[in-house]
């Protein structure tokens, strides 16, 4: 009985979300919002009876949805374009966020909300609709114009925020409260998982697939994608994140094999049938009665979204750098609120921390939003060109001077090159630091949820305990000594460029400066990684044998362990920048 249940309710859905679909796609109107409005239709609450026999299978299916609509953002991932629109998508997606999260949190507060439920809405607003922004642009033709790369980038940013608030909002909601030194904690820690996942999984992850693929059979391809999908998941999940991480981590990892295109292919129908799936499910939870008495602060949140994100994006652009007319088409293009809107919502509901009516509220200014989307993109050139008439003459020349002046503080030449040189090698020894918090901090973890339990080999605790962490000492000197030889080298650069003159003083000085500062800031890098792992860190007399162990390592296999992680550095290197089935 229950499995024909389950085929009533998915066939039932799948028909009205067809037949509403075509008849949306006839009028117009974004599909998205077709399958909202199907779900209204078989929900109970839209008379005379609900269609809907098993919800909670149905919610199900929803979630599944969920996640594969993050992996395919997450395959649609892209760190060079993300790079060709530099600073003016981060600050843009950042002034939006910040601002959005301030505004909705006020206007729940000003409706008499609770404190979480202002949070949530706060959450809720500040994230753009990837899906709906990227097809409203793809039908008004205005997709490879200049201004929409940016806001591709701003979309891609706004999405990794997205993932990182998610997990965030899960912490706030078991505290009940935001704690400013637990969320710290919290971005702290997701930041060593998203950079260690990232680089270990582009070592390993593409060369599996491409791989598989060689085989040339697609369902051996499929079964790998999904099974690398939900392990990833499920690791995630273990680890107390939410799986819409895993979902959109795993994409960005995959999304370096070079058989990308053929993945797309065979994950494009399966993410399809249940992102339809899962914008039914909104719509099934969509009471029409809720609607009605939260009309006012519908429209009120509306209108928030539309004059807020607009003008928010809008400033931000024109701060980093854009023109006027540009940055009016990036604010009116991401004035709306979309899926990782509902995947916050639905948080809340799961969580038990948000009222019943801020869901279908969502829902109701999503559905509104979207609506508004093709307008706004259509209005916003000539609402520019009205504006810059209108501008008095001073106004305008003090804008251009503004974009004149931020110009000018481009590095250039030498500058530039040194510039680029002190950021790459930042970025190396971050990277490289993350990794070695990752690997201790997973000691940690398989030591205190018994994953690694050696009690029946070796009964006392103190000395399993100093076993694990040196373990974790030894996997971790490669990138320890990256992480020093990156450090020495930003210091002799910098050595170089600050200390004038050629006399004994002043060789001294360089001296200092390029011996002391990787010094010391590897020897911070190493205090800090030993209060991530105190839960296993051994007592002070086996701690000085293992750091004692670890030197002679050090001065035995120097010289192989940097071969070493030059290795992995340029495997790494080859599979970013490799082309994808023959595209870069």
């Amino acid at each position: 009985m229950h499995t024909i249940a389950f085929i009533h309710d998915l066939a039932i859905i799948m028909l009205t979300a067809g037949v509403v679909t075509v008849v949306f796609h006839l009028l117009r109107q974004p599909v998205v919002l077709g399958y909202i409005v199907a779900g209204v239709l078989i929900g109970p609450h839209t008379p005379p009876y609900s269609l809907i026999t098993d919800e909670e299978s149905t919610r199900t299916l929803g979630e599944l949805g969920v996640v594969f609509l993050l992996f395919s953002l997450g395959l649609e991932f892209s760190l060079k374009r993300l790079r060709q629109v530099g600073a003016t998508a981060l600050i843009a997606a950042l002034v939006g966020i910040v601002t959005m999260i301030w505004l909705g949190y006020e206007i729940g507060l000003a409706f008499g909300w609770r404190n979480m439920d202002a949070l949530f809405l706060g959450a809720m607003l500040s994230i753009s609709s990837t899906t709906i922004t990227i097809k409203a642009l793809d039908e008004l033709g205005l997709r490879r114009e200049k201004f929409a790369q940016t806001v591709f980038g701003v979309l891609i940013i706004e999405d990794v925020l997205a993932i990182c608030m998610v997990a965030l909002l899960s912490s706030v909601a078991k505290t009940g409260s935001v704690d400013a030194g637990e969320v710290l904690s919290t971005f702290g820690k997701l930041t060593v998982f998203l950079v260690a996942s990232l680089v270990i999984g582009i070592l390993a992850v593409p060369r599996l697939l491409d791989y598989i693929a060689r085989f040339g059979r697609n369902e051996m391809l499929l079964v790998g994608v999904l099974g690398l999908l939900f392990g990833f998941c499920l690791v995630v999940i273990k680890l107390g994140y939410s799986v819409a991480l895993g979902a959109f981590t795993i994409g960005v990892i995959i999304a370096e094999a070079k058989s990308l295109r053929r993945i797309e292919h065979l994950i494009e129908p399966i993410r399809d049938m249940f992102s339809a799936v899962f914008f039914v499910t909104i719509g099934l939870l969509l009471d029409p009665h809720v609607l009605i008495d939260y009309a006012w602060p519908i429209a009120v949140i509306t209108i928030a979204i539309v004059l807020g994100k607009t003008l928010a994006r809008t400033f931000g652009s024109f701060a980093a750098g854009q023109s006027g007319r540009d940055s009016m088409r990036i604010g009116m293009s991401l004035a709306q609120i979309g899926e990782f809107s509902f995947i916050i919502a639905t948080l809340g509901v799961t969580l038990k921390v948000t009222s019943a009516f801020l869901y279908p509220v969502a829902v109701a200014v999503s559905a509104l939003t979207t609506l508004l989307t093709p307008y706004l993109i259509r209005l916003a050139d000539p609402l520019a060109q009205r504006l810059t008439r209108a501008a008095p003459g001073g106004f305008r020349r003090i804008l251009h001077m503004y974009t004149e002046w931020l110009q000018g503080l481009r590095f250039d030449g030498d500058r530039a090159v040194i510039a680029a040189m002190v950021r790459r090698i930042l970025l190396q020894a971050f990277v490289n630091f993350c990794l070695v918090a990752a690997i201790f901090g997973a000691g940690a973890y398989l030591a205190s949820s018994r994953s690694l339990d050696l009690s029946a080999w070796i009964a006392n605790r103190a000395i399993a305990h100093t076993l694990i962490w040196g373990a974790a000492l030894l996997v971790s000197l490669p990138f320890l000594i990256a992480a020093y030889r990156k450090l020495k080298a930003l210091a002799m650069m910098l050595a170089e460029v600050s200390v004038r003159g050629s006399g004994r003083r002043s060789q001294a000085a360089r001296r200092i400066v390029a011996e002391v500062l990787p010094l010391v800031t590897t020897a911070a890098m190493l205090l800090l990684v030993c209060a991530l792992s105190s839960s296993i860190l051994p007592p002070a007399e086996l701690l000085v044998a293992v750091l004692v162990g670890g030197a002679l390592v050090l001065a035995l296999l120097w010289r192989t362990l940097v071969k070493l992680h030059s290795r992995l550095q340029i495997a790494l290197l080859e599979t970013i920048q490799s082309d994808k089935d023959g595209h870069s």
